[in-house]
């Protein structure tokens, strides 16, 4: 604001001398014609008016002064400062003409909770978003956002996707493989060809392997040894053929990339607990390999419904074992159904004979009119009372 004071001052000077000479001169004029007679009057006048006269320029001369002191000043703020366009203070009101006018630049907030903050700004996570990934499932996981937020996508995910392509992964699925297993950007194509090509090296079509890895996302982080490891470890464990054991991975991936503890205990469950033989044991695999994967106590709670309740003998469950597989309550509540209408009969040697496979799979129309004799309204009366 000094420079901006000098000019002022500057101004207000030439302003002021001006006025002051033409007061003056115009005093001493006009003052001629009044002075009374006689000579001491007229000197005495004379002497008032110089006296008023020097004054006036004493004070025009002490303004001259200071603006001359600061002239340096003066000239230095005219070259650099444009009083039409001073620099408005942070703290300055604006109008709001003024404030559409401000512009705010763009950049990558320091931190954040969510990775939605960063899409607008990121190449990488707005084309990803676009394949269909979702990325309120990743930021939750510690420094996956970070991760992503580092890749470029030129240069580490379209190669990556190429890959997955040639594979034979539908484009439809490149979107859950990325959500459930963002690592896989990371790996090297080397060693994703390296995997597939140990896959097609057991006998699995191109076909299945591209429907292997759609399904289980991990799969092509693991590396050939432990690959190899799990698919050793199920041909004994379960006294299979290769063939056998490339049937149940190739209808269940996962159990190549899961933990192989819970596995363990389920064999133990179903030989020890629940009392199957291992060539039992074995059958049921083949035909419902997610036996291996199911939650031990859910398996224990619909044996028990099936044996103890049911009282259905094992050499029938391992005849229909897609029963382990099926809904707790679905069983319960058609077995309950059926027992209140006096039906619930699993003997074939008996009439009136029910197939374990028709109790869990018809649909509930036809389950009340084929098997239970009754009205659909009936069934649905009864589940309430449950």
């Amino acid at each position: 604001m000094a420079p901006v004071c000098l000019l002022l001052c500057l101004r207000y000077r030439n302003l002021l001398g001006t006025r002051i000479s033409t007061h003056v001169s115009h005093l001493i004029q006009s003052s001629a014609p009044s002075f009374p007679s006689g000579n001491q009057t007229r000197a005495r006048m004379i002497q008032m008016c110089h006296y008023s006269s020097t004054k006036h320029l004493e004070v025009l001369s002490a303004a001259t002064d200071f603006a001359s002191n600061k002239s340096a000043v003066l000239r230095g703020a005219k070259e650099t400062i444009d009083l039409e366009n001073i620099e408005v203070s942070a703290l300055d009101e604006i109008d709001d003409k003024e404030a559409v006018t401000i512009s705010v630049p763009s950049h990558l907030p320091p931190s954040s909770d969510s990775l939605r903050d960063y899409v607008d700004k990121s190449e990488t996570l707005s084309k990803l978003v676009q394949l269909g990934v979702n990325l309120w499932k990743l930021e939750q996981r510690p420094d996956v956002g970070s991760m992503l937020l580092r890749l470029d996508f030129e240069a580490d995910v379209v190669p990556k996707l190429l890959f997955l392509k040639d594979v034979g992964v539908e484009d439809s699925r490149l979107g859950y493989i990325i959500s459930h297993n963002p690592f896989i950007l990371t790996q090297s194509l080397e060693n994703l060809n390296t995997r597939v090509n140990y896959l097609k090296s057991k006998k699995f079509s191109s076909e299945t392997v591209a429907s292997m890895v759609s399904r289980a996302p991990y799969l092509l982080s693991f590396s050939v040894k432990r690959l190899d490891n799990r698919m050793g470890f199920y041909q004994q464990q379960l006294n299979l053929s290769v063939a056998n054991t490339r049937n149940i991975v190739s209808r269940l991936p996962r159990l190549l990339c899961g933990s192989l503890e819970p596995v363990k205990e389920n064999l133990k469950v179903c030989e020890i607990e629940l009392g199957f033989k291992k060539n039992e044991i074995q059958h049921i695999v083949l035909a419902v390999p997610k036996v291996l994967a199911a939650n031990k106590k859910k398996l224990i709670q619909i044996f028990d419904l099936l044996h103890n309740t049911m009282k259905v003998p094992h050499h029938l469950i391992v005849k229909f074992p897609q029963v382990l597989n099926t809904k707790y309550l679905r069983v319960k509540e058609r077995h309950l159904f059926l027992e209140y209408l006096g039906k619930a009969q699993y003997d074939p040697t008996q009439p009136n004979y029910i197939a374990l496979d028709n109790l869990i799979s018809l649909p509930d129309e036809t389950f009340c009119s084929g098997l239970a004799s009754a009205k659909l309204e009936d069934f649905y009366l009864f589940q309430k009372t449950l």
